[in-house]
């Protein structure tokens, strides 16, 4: 499912692929590594000429942003990192997700791009302070030159969770709070994780956001969903790249 408008308005290819047939992507899983492998080197068919290089990670729900200064052909495998950015073309962008927000960024005239991995943990650590900060100091460019769109997640009416993992995105009382706060209490106990990516992302001076209108755990006919399949559904991909 490709983000048609980054395409037409930037240049920039986007999207995420999606559950038809099976085709879960998950390295990291339960699932056999050379069906999970055939799946991904087709994948990379799919996008060549225009991306020559492909870059994944095994992620840990962390904060960690990595910057690619260079194009590379191939894979580059990394480990422990949940973001990558970069201004080099031909270079595409992944991470998996199946429930967790995939958040692109794009400094759309100097097309920088950027993809982070924001679960319940690293939207409350501060992926996306990290992913802008990241952007602005590397594009030279202040927060408002930089879009973002907060992809196809689980919603805040399938997402419930534990007092203790609200409890981190409570309006604060008092400043000096991290960048995991921001909404109010909410007695129903479920999140909403791209309301507040959305507004960690507005505090932060971003101006134009989007939020996808789908949900992995409503629309699972379309999508993979850990939580509402019990923690048995694969892994789908998330993409971003500026063409060679």
């Amino acid at each position: 499912m490709a983000l048609a408008e980054w395409s037409e308005r930037y240049g920039v290819v986007a999207g995420i692929t999606t559950r038809g047939r099976g085709f879960s992507l998950g390295l990291w899983s339960e699932e056999n590594v050379g069906q999970v492998m055939s799946r991904w080197r087709a994948l990379r068919a799919a996008f060549r000429p225009a991306f020559p290089g492909v870059v994944l990670s095994h992620q840990i729900h962390g904060t960690t942003v990595q910057w690619h200064r260079q194009g590379q052909e191939g894979w580059l495998i990394l480990d422990g990192v949940d973001g990558h950015a970069t201004r080099a073309s031909g270079v595409l962008l992944t991470i998996t997700v199946a429930d967790c927000i995939p958040v692109y960024l794009v400094v759309p005239h100097k097309q920088v791009v950027a993809l982070l991995h924001a679960g319940w943990r690293g939207t409350a650590g501060g992926i996306v302070e990290r992913g802008i900060e990241v952007v602005r100091r590397e594009a030279f460019v202040p927060s408002s030159d930089i879009v973002m769109h907060c992809g196809v997640g689980i919603c805040g009416s399938c997402y419930e969770v534990g007092a203790e993992v609200l409890s981190r995105f409570e309006a604060p009382e008092t400043p000096g709070h991290g960048p995991g706060v921001g909404l109010p209490a909410q007695a129903s106990r479920r999140l909403d994780l791209r309301a507040a990516l959305v507004a960690q992302a507005r505090e932060l001076g971003v101006e134009e956001v989007t939020v996808s209108p789908w949900c992995s755990a409503h629309d699972r006919a379309h999508f993979f969903s850990h939580r509402a399949s019990g923690g048995r559904d694969g892994r789908m991909i998330a993409y971003v790249g500026v063409p060679a």
